[in-house]
């Protein structure tokens, strides 16, 4: 090939296939506004189910009556939305099993003093 012959870009890499792992790391941006750490590592988030473009979380807060459970199942919704790929995004409040402080990451447990 000479300096002249033109040369085809390489192809545009393909976009990554929407994974839990994905999702969940959108999740980490989502922080409970009472302690500052992310719904993730709390141990808030019990399933990440990825269904073609369909995304359904089921996800619990750190008591029933959490006055910010609104704000953070919201903004939970509006992360996994920003996950390309997405089309539907489900949030599940659910209770069983009930959250319990064994449920928040080791290392952030740790942190914590736990």
């Amino acid at each position: 090939m000479d300096a002249e012959t033109p040369v085809a870009p390489p192809p545009a890499p393909a976009e990554g296939e929407l994974t839990p792992d994905a999702v969940r790391l959108a999740l980490r941006r989502v922080k409970d506004p009472e302690l500052n750490l992310n719904i993730v590592d709390l141990g808030l988030i019990y399933d990440v189910a990825v269904d073609g473009t369909d995304v359904r979380i089921d996800m619990s807060l750190t008591s029933p009556g959490c006055p910010s459970g609104p704000e953070i199942m919201g903004e939970a919704e509006r992360e996994v939305k920003t996950v390309a790929g997405v089309g539907t995004a489900t949030i599940n409040l659910v209770w069983s099993p009930p959250w319990t402080p064994e449920r928040i990451e080791p290392r952030v447990r740790a942190y914590l003093g736990f």
